[in-house]
């Protein structure tokens, strides 16, 4: 006895398509549809695929969204940064949970007072957005020694200062012995010179150019590394960078961005491998440097004040606040408090600007389930209706195409939104999947006694 889609019972239990039968393709809707509402005679009289495809595919993700079972699951262990990356196809979530030894899942509840901000640009002690350093010009020299050691200048940036020419950008660091010297051009590689000499001079510095971003603020970086007695140049090899020990370099990354004046704005770290630097761009100078210095930057920007304290904070519904410290273990809960706190284990909120999930520092290490909702339309094999709600995807199509159409009677457009408000409901009760049985057993525990 052969099966639909002349698949027979031994090929179906051979193959690994179990359970198929339940859907039907998005592309079977949409031919079903044009064979029973389109044509002479037919509610819809002429219409063209492509018009029904698309009021399909946005049924299939408004249905996907609250009738449909279209729940996904994304399961990761939180690492140290306490943070999650959302799944490419996130629309939203349903629940969020850490799960235990014995595979049973604890809830987690959302952080609705705390947030990660876009950015905290860097500020001086008066709160203004502004980097500013004090150094000493020489009007023979476009080397500027600084008052201090300043880790956020980055070469290619704009330096305004008195008796500093227009456009003038800063081509070099170095740091020694706690000072930053600071080395100008014209942006060509032409070196500027200070039209008089000043002790003392303020010098502010701002974010210019294509890397940069033309006259943001200035964020600071998350780390950032000065590495000395580094070797260059001299070789065929002009993007290597070579330290004297693997220890020297542990901290460097790849994807850090490179501050010097022999690489152009821009360059980054590419590989890191023993006592070898590999980086994307060559020297722009190829003088066989032996005991150099150069700073390594993090491309990560510093973590908000707000994020800081949130994950390194103890969270509030883990501190001892009472005698008897004891949760209800399946749901971590406990009494007296903010219900909203009423929980032990942990909580999360996310940032969907940067697409990232944040847990509470209870959570780290822990396995957790990000239970999601799609609007099944991600892949082609997502784009499959369950036969419950079939016929209120023929509905939604129907309506919307009526509804959009110059000219189509207002009792039509009505009697096909009843129609598909019908349709939509009694599809959420098939897939509601309620069983009598089911529902029987739970109710028996409200009979029991309470005990005191």
């Amino acid at each position: 006895m052969g099966l639909l889609d002349d698949t027979t019972q031994q090929e179906y239990y051979d193959g690994s398509d179990y359970g198929n039968y339940q859907f039907t393709s998005l592309d079977d809707v949409i031919n079903q549809f044009i064979v029973a509402y389109v044509g002479e005679d037919k509610i819809i009289s002429k219409i063209k695929r492509t018009d029904v495809a698309f009021h399909a595919q946005r049924a299939m993700q408004e249905l996907s969204f609250d009738t449909f079972k279209s729940t996904k699951a994304q399961e990761i262990v939180v690492p140290a940064t306490l943070q999650m990356i959302l799944p490419q196809d996130y629309v939203n979530y349903t629940k969020i949970s850490w799960v235990d030894s014995a595979g049973i899942k604890h809830l987690l509840y959302p952080a609705s007072k705390t947030s990660n901000p876009i950015s905290n640009p860097l500020q001086d002690d008066n709160g203004d957005f502004t980097l500013q350093a004090v150094g000493t010009l020489v009007d023979t020299s476009s080397d500027i020694v600084l008052d201090a050691e300043y880790k956020d200048i980055l070469v290619g940036m704009l330096v305004k200062g008195p008796y500093i020419p227009d456009d003038t950008l800063v081509s070099a660091t170095s740091n020694l012995s706690g000072i930053t010297t600071i080395t100008i051009d014209d942006g060509d590689g032409n070196a500027v010179t200070p039209n008089e000499d000043l002790t003392n001079a303020t010098l502010t510095f701002e974010n210019t150019g294509e890397f940069l971003g033309d006259g943001t603020l200035i964020k600071p970086q998350k780390s950032s590394h000065i590495v000395e007695t580094l070797s260059w140049g001299g070789t065929a090899v002009l993007n290597v960078i070579t330290a004297n020990a693997a220890a020297d370099i542990a901290d460097i990354k790849v994807g850090m961005l490179v501050s010097h004046d022999v690489f152009n704005a821009g360059t980054v770290v590419t590989n890191v491998d023993g006592t070898t630097i590999v980086v994307s761009n060559n020297l722009n100078n190829t003088t066989a440097v032996t005991t150099g210095e150069i700073t390594f930057i993090s491309p990560d920007l510093i973590d908000t004040d707000t994020w800081s304290s949130y994950k390194s904070a103890t969270p509030s519904e883990n501190q001892n606040q009472y005698d008897d410290d004891t949760y209800w273990p399946m749901d971590g809960s406990r009494y007296g408090l903010d219900p909203q706190h009423a929980q032990a284990n942990g909580s999360f909120y996310i940032d969907n600007l940067r697409g990232l999930i944040h847990f509470s520092s209870n959570v780290s290490g822990e396995t957790v389930v990000l239970d999601y909702i799609s609007d099944s339309l991600g892949t082609d094999g997502e784009m499959q209706v369950h036969k419950f709600a079939e016929e209120a995807m023929y509905k939604w199509i129907a309506y919307a195409i009526l509804s959009t159409r110059a000219n189509t009677q207002e009792y039509i457009i009505n009697r096909f939104r009843k129609e598909r408000f019908a349709a939509v409901r009694t599809a959420k009760l098939r897939l509601s999947n309620i069983k009598l049985e089911e529902i029987t057993q739970i109710l028996r525990g409200k009979s029991k006694q309470i005990k005191h």
